[in-house]
């Protein structure tokens, strides 16, 4: 795509299309094509601008103006077909083609050579194993779908299985080929990997002048990058900036009597390859090693100038390069084992404590929160941090006044490693715990078997919003715009006050308040009507309960047809499901024998919202494997995972969250991990193989 072009051609195409010497509209068009792809190519992937850019935007206007004079030219991989009119109404779920694993992580010397003796498990003793380091980006990962050379489809890592498809967006970010030649080379769809990410004086720049609007700064790149993706206004995603780094080919098919790219061999080659179509990949950054040691050396050479990129950076990834031998190490449930991330010491600074506020939580617990001088880390300025509770505060003896170290963990999360005792001055204070609460003032109280402090009063104003804001969430009912700012709007001004009250809002008055226009009030109608659908175990989830996150609120739901049922439902009871411990069926039992939970339920149902478990409202015959627990880790080849697990329940039996006690049968697939090795340890798990499943059921 770009080497059928150079400056010199660029320059004498640019002077005649300028000058509209070439008078064929196609000819025109194609040449404009070829010139503006090179020129973004060569400004957005080599940051080498090879053109002025008032000359670019009158080529890029006059090739806008031919192809609406010729519509039958159009092409979608034309550099004006990058914006889309309108907003994108929602992001629809998508499967990956492959998982999008996550990264096994190292932090030493020893942790690397610990890998490598695991990498030479799997070959034998005279081969040599060829290790590529590349930059680890601190950004937002994507997938990318090319089929027939175009750009077919962008989607978000989501939870690994299934993504956001977020295309529109992507045609937005500069730096991502809308086509390449992969038609010459064989192949017909292939599927990259890599992270979207945001130049350093960009994401700068872009804070400044959210201050200079009155509007706060972003946290952090990596934030930008990810809050950018899902902005509905691609139009506002094209102005952020946003530029992309692909590091990895996790499929591809090649076309019929064709043979695959001998550069698809190593993982290095692959990447110079996808940087010769034009692709932005760490070509220029990569490295080749032959030995362990030599890779641990360049580690802390690297990490000394890390600073140097123009993007942020947490570490770096080293792979084996030859993909034959990264099939033969294959892959655990989690990450690749031909793959680990080296991650970078976490950034320090000093600051001052000034003074400790007590924020309320949502089920009541009460954490104290340091507030400190502003100190730049990692790119970062921290302000505030948590201290978590007081049991940490009397064991790390902070005091307000402390000049006290602070690490961001993982380059993420700030925490305050230490006071600095040997620059106290005696002025410094004792961090004092409120009896009362500080948004209540109703009494606090501490269990025996916990270290946080609670505030039991059910009608604390503070709850009451973190329960409406969480209820709301993407991963509860998903009430789009629905959000904290609004959330906290409809609550200090009475229009709100509970959860069932999100299904009664006088919209009449919402229509009043400033800042909400007619598109808005419908907007957020539709996605309040949209929530009441949302399946049992959003609901159960949504309603807050301790303890209970996304993956015990599926257990519960799956066990009865209507969320009643558990008005009923004991300790003991709650402790024969899978994954449900004691302290877990406390909490649950707890929650659902108080009357004000009741109430909330039924107005929740009269309101609409769904209460039922469709799979088991219906009425069933006893099934076969009435009683049995069954549990799927591995890549099934047969089935869908969803599928085996809805074949288990058609039957009468239970799937599980993890390997236990209560596990009756384990069923492994390609690439087991340590589901496999736990169930061998308990001995008392049956392990299946998928065809040993398929016989079962039949």
């Amino acid at each position: 795509m770009y080497t059928t072009i150079n400056e010199k051609r660029l320059y004498e195409l640019a002077k005649k299309l300028l000058q509209k010497e070439v008078l064929d509209e196609q000819i025109a068009i194609n040449q404009l094509r070829e010139v503006i792809n090179y020129a973004d190519w060569k400004y957005y992937v080599q940051s080498e601008p090879v053109i002025a850019d008032f000359e670019y935007d009158v080529l890029y206007k006059l090739l806008k103006e031919l192809e609406e004079k010729r519509p039958d030219l159009l092409s979608p991989d034309s550099p004006t077909q990058r914006i889309s009119a309108g907003l994108s109404e929602r992001f629809p779920a998508v499967s990956h083609l492959v998982p999008m694993l996550s990264l096994d992580n190292t932090y030493n010397a020893d942790d690397l050579n610990d890998w490598d003796k695991r990498c030479r498990e799997f070959i034998d003793e005279t081969e040599v194993i060829e290790y590529c380091v590349e930059p680890k980006y601190d950004g937002a990962s994507i997938s990318l779908i090319y089929d027939n050379g175009l750009l077919l489809r962008g989607a978000t890592r989501g939870d690994g299985v299934m993504g956001e498809e977020v295309t529109l967006n992507i045609r937005q970010i500069m730096s991502v080929p809308l086509s390449a030649d992969f038609i010459k080379q064989g192949i017909n769809q292939i599927e990259i990997r890599g992270e979207i990410v945001i130049h350093k004086d960009k994401f700068e720049n872009f804070n400044k002048q959210r201050i200079a609007e009155g509007l706060a700064p972003l946290a952090n790149p990596r934030n930008a990058a990810s809050g950018t993706l899902r902005i509905l206004d691609p139009t506002e995603v094209r102005k952020r900036g946003l530029s992309a780094m692909l590091y990895h080919v996790s499929y591809y098919s090649v076309t019929a009597n064709k043979e695959k790219p001998e550069q698809l061999n190593t993982h290095y080659d692959t990447l110079q390859w996808l940087y010769s179509l034009g692709f932005p990949t760490p070509a220029k950054e990569m490295k080749i090693f032959k030995h362990i040691n030599d890779v641990i050396e360049y580690c802390h050479e690297f990490e000394q100038h890390r600073d140097e990129l123009p993007f942020e950076v947490d570490g770096l990834v080293i792979k084996v390069n030859n993909i034959a031998m990264q099939e033969k190490m294959g892959m655990t449930t989690h990450h690749p084992r031909w793959a680990v991330a080296y991650k970078f010491k976490a950034r320090q600074a000093t600051s001052k404590l000034l003074k400790v506020e007590f924020q309320v939580g949502r089920t009541g617990a009460i954490t104290p929160v340091a507030k400190i001088t502003p100190v730049p880390i990692g790119g970062v300025t921290v302000s505030s941090i948590s201290l978590f509770n007081e049991d940490v505060v009397r064991e790390k003896d902070v005091r307000i006044g402390d000049t006290v170290l602070v690490e961001r963990a993982g380059d993420v999360i700030p925490y305050i490693v230490k006071p600095l005792i040997e620059l106290r001055t005696g002025e410094e204070e004792e961090i004092k715990f409120p009896i009362n609460c500080p948004a209540c003032n109703g009494l606090l109280e501490k269990q025996p078997d916990e270290a946080a402090w609670r505030c039991i009063n059910m009608s604390c104003p503070v709850q009451v919003v973190e329960k409406l804001i969480h209820f709301a969430s993407k991963d509860a009912m998903d009430i789009r715009n629905m959000g904290t700012a609004n959330v906290q709007k409809f609550f200090d001004l009475e229009l709100l006050k509970d959860i069932p009250g999100i299904y009664t809002i006088d919209w009449d008055k919402i229509k009043m308040m400033g800042g909400f226009g007619e598109k808005s009030v419908t907007n957020l109608q539709q996605a309040i009507e949209n929530s009441k659908k949302q399946p049992l175990n959003r609901v159960i989830y949504g309603l807050g309960i301790r303890y209970v996150g996304e993956n015990t609120s599926k257990i519960l739901a799956s066990a009865v047809a209507n969320i009643r049922e558990l008005y009923d439902w004991d300790i003991e009871k709650l402790t024969t499901l899978g994954d449900v411990g004691p302290k877990v069926a406390t909490s649950v039992a707890d929650f659902f024998s108080r009357i004000e939970n009741r109430n909330t339920i039924d107005l929740l149902e009269a309101a609409g919202v769904n209460m039922v478990n469709e799979h088991k409202s219906q009425p069933k015959t006893e099934g076969a494997l009435n009683g049995k627990s069954f549990l799927f880790t591995g890549t099934l080849a047969k089935l869908k995972r969803s599928n085996a697990e809805a074949m288990v329940e058609d039957k009468g039996g239970t799937i599980l969250g993890g390997v236990s006690s209560k596990l009756n049968y384990l069923v492994v697939g390609a690439d087991a991990g340590s589901k496999l090795e736990k169930a061998k340890k308990l001995g008392t798990v049956a392990i299946l193989t998928e065809d040993e499943f398929l016989e079962l059921i039949q």
